[in-house]
């Protein structure tokens, strides 16, 4: 089961089911939702209509299918978003080319059609995310917080943050979609179980111990025996790929940055009109500070009655003179996020709560309290402590903002100046990109030779990389159109030499082909030193008898536990790998140590878990991550039941 999670929990499932994770996608660009998505079709996903699941797939009726279409566009974006996770985490040990072979693309299209295919099941099914249910979401992430409590202002800055930026309507829209996408799937998770005895079994399992001995063999003497030409020409051959230059690109590029801009000093009459014309810069809208007693239900009548009337009981004694408030939330409210503090919701403003509850806030007089209120939460009792009017900010309490705002515009359009400028000039002399960059007192600046694997600069850049290396653009000679790095910055640039990949002959290599073939011959050399004591020790002799024979040191590990990094994480799995001691006979093996040298292990006795020794708080976290398993792969297991409902069609050519 745990290996089966290993293999499964990858792509978008494990992060949609996840605890409904929506909101870590804030900054992948989504391009359904940022316009575009272009005319070319990486993918088309089908399913026949609900009432007529054997419908033909031939027109006329194939009009009656549903369908969506994976573009060019939407996959460039999720392709260049792993792209520069994977960059991102391997550093550099990142593979471009590797990265870019077309099985790695087509496992990433895999995903995204699975994608598609849950949000067709999802309409099919009539999945539904009401308004509240994207509010709730938004509200409770922390990036849209101000100590503790949403902040509108806050959430409108973080969008505009991103690598594309978005307003709330189109962000708002992304979070239903993926909520919509999430629903059964998540529905399927949280119904994994694993039976009392299996889980047990896993649990024992998970708490083995083993005691090992270990011996570790020295290093080997460097192998400096002759290599003949035969064996050089055998090893070249079968090793080819180790030994051929990646192509390589020189290019120039001119940089162009908002950030390296002047910045200007907005004039004091232009921020004046600014004021006048931008009323929201200075309007604060009303805010009222609230606290609430929040009693939960169920869809049962009798349930709704019994809380219904436990609100009301609390709101006549929360209106009594000298009620305490407060202390009535903390003893009664079912709300976890204020209950602690006592119902405090502090400052709202008009569409953060729902609408019952908005509505009965906004028609209260300061220290009234109301209740009960119905909302699909439960019955809300509410107390309104105070108001903040809606009131005009003076110029001088918003000028810095005021100022703020116009140098950032003022910068954009000089940027967009002079990336227009450069433009124009190149598009009278497209191949020469010096004349334009010294027209504009532009820097012209050179990189190279790089090749995608060694990229330093601005070439690491997955869109520069992707024009860079696009074989049409290398042809042409021509300066590319501005390459955007993010917002408000961006290059053009022109190839001025190019290398192409090419295999390096054998003499250019020769050295580097001896030294593999000596390394190799010393590897083979310590793996049959390590055989030779493995055979000796499962015949009968003893590990003392021989590690003193052959000088080596035992060391002993008692009560080893599973995954621990001991004697190294390498060493560890092989020992749990290996078979538990069959009839009071040891297990034998070894193991290559990730410093090139070779263990052998003997491992004398296994301790199964004991489970009386485990809290039961812990047993009960270790059951619900086995239920999550489970319910991991029961998700797995019904995409891919659903998925051979839809008629999938791939075009390769556009990867």
């Amino acid at each position: 089961m745990l290996q089966k999670l290993r293999e499964k929990t990858s792509g978008w499932i494990a992060t949609a089911i996840i605890g409904l994770l929506v909101i870590p996608f804030l900054f992948v660009i989504d391009v359904r939702y940022i316009g575009g998505g272009g005319k070319d079709k990486v993918a088309q996903v089908k399913v026949s209509p609900t009432w007529w699941k054997s419908a033909p797939a031939l027109w006329p009726i194939s009009l009656l299918w549903q369908h969506q279409e994976i573009s060019k566009q939407e996959f460039q974006s999720r392709f260049d978003q792993a792209r520069m996770q994977q960059r991102a985490q391997q550093g550099e040990g990142f593979d471009a080319r590797e990265f870019e072979t077309l099985d790695n693309k087509l496992k990433l299209l895999d995903q995204l059609i699975e994608e598609h295919v849950m949000r067709l099941v999802a309409e099919d099914a009539g999945v539904v995310i009401n308004d509240e249910a994207v509010r709730d979401i938004i509200a409770n992430d922390q990036r849209f917080q101000i100590k503790g409590k949403f902040n509108q202002d806050r959430y409108r800055m973080v969008l505009a943050q991103g690598p594309t930026m978005r307003t709330p309507q189109m962000y708002e829209s992304y979070v239903r979609s993926m909520m919509q996408l999430s629903m059964i799937p998540s529905a399927i998770f949280d119904s994994g179980f694993v039976p009392n005895t299996e889980s047990e079994r896993i649990l024992t399992l998970l708490g083995q111990t083993r005691n090992v001995d270990l011996v570790t063999l020295p290093v080997l003497n460097p192998d400096t025996a002759e290599v003949s030409d035969t064996q050089i020409k055998e090893w070249y051959d079968a090793h080819r790929n180790d030994f051929h230059q990646p192509e390589t690109l020189s290019f120039e590029y001119v940089d162009l940055d908002a950030a390296n801009l002047p910045a200007p000093t907005p004039a004091e009459v232009v921020l004046r009109k600014r004021y006048a014309a931008l009323q929201r810069a200075g309007v604060q809208n009303e805010q009222r500070k609230a606290a609430h007693i929040l009693i939960t239900t169920s869809a049962d009548p009798a349930s709704q009655k019994v809380a219904k009337a436990k609100a009301a009981k609390l709101a006549e004694e929360a209106r009594k003179p000298g009620a305490d408030f407060a202390a009535l939330a903390r003893i009664n409210s079912q709300d976890p996020g204020s209950k602690d503090a006592g119902g405090d919701l502090g400052w709202v403003e008009r569409g953060m709560m729902v609408k019952p509850f908005e509505d009965a806030l906004f028609a209260m007089k300061v220290g009234e309290v109301v209740g009960p209120i119905e909302t699909e939460f439960g019955y809300h009792v509410i107390k309104l402590e105070d108001i903040k009017a809606a009131k005009r900010l003076p110029f001088e309490a918003v000028r810095d903002q005021l100022a703020a705002e116009q140098t950032k515009e003022d910068i954009e359009k000089a940027f967009n100046d002079v990336t227009g400028k450069l433009m124009d000039l190149l598009v009278k002399n497209p191949n020469d990109l010096s004349s334009a960059a010294a027209q504009l007192g532009l820097p012209l600046r050179k990189l190279g030779p790089v090749s995608r694997r060694n990229a330093i600069g601005i070439a690491a850049d997955s869109a520069v990389q992707r024009v860079l290396f696009s074989e049409d653009f290398i042809q042409e000679g021509r300066v590319s159109d501005p390459i955007q790095i993010k917002p408000n910055h961006s290059v053009v640039l022109r190839v001025i030499a190019r290398i192409p990949e090419q295999q390096l002959p054998l003499d250019k290599v020769r050295e580097r082909v001896i030294a593999a073939v000596r390394a190799d011959r010393v590897d083979k050399d310590g793996a049959s030193a390590a055989d030779v004591l493995v055979a000796r020790l499962q015949k009968g002799e003893s590990l003392q008898g021989l590690a003193k024979t052959e000088k080596l040191q035992i060391t002993p590990f008692n009560g080893l536990q599973r995954t621990a990094p001991v004697p190294t994480l390498t060493a560890n799995r092989a020992i749990f790998s290996a078979l538990s001691p069959v009839a009071g006979k040891p297990t034998v093996g070894k193991v290559r140590l990730d410093d090139g040298r070779y263990a052998v292990f003997m491992i004398t006795k296994v301790i199964p878990g004991d489970l009386t020794q485990l809290p039961e708080e812990q047993k009960a976290m270790l059951r619900q991550q086995l239920g999550q398993i489970e319910g991991t792969l029961a998700v797995h297991a019904y995409v891919d039941m659903m998925r051979k409902r839809f008629k999938v069609t791939i075009d390769e050519s556009q990867l």
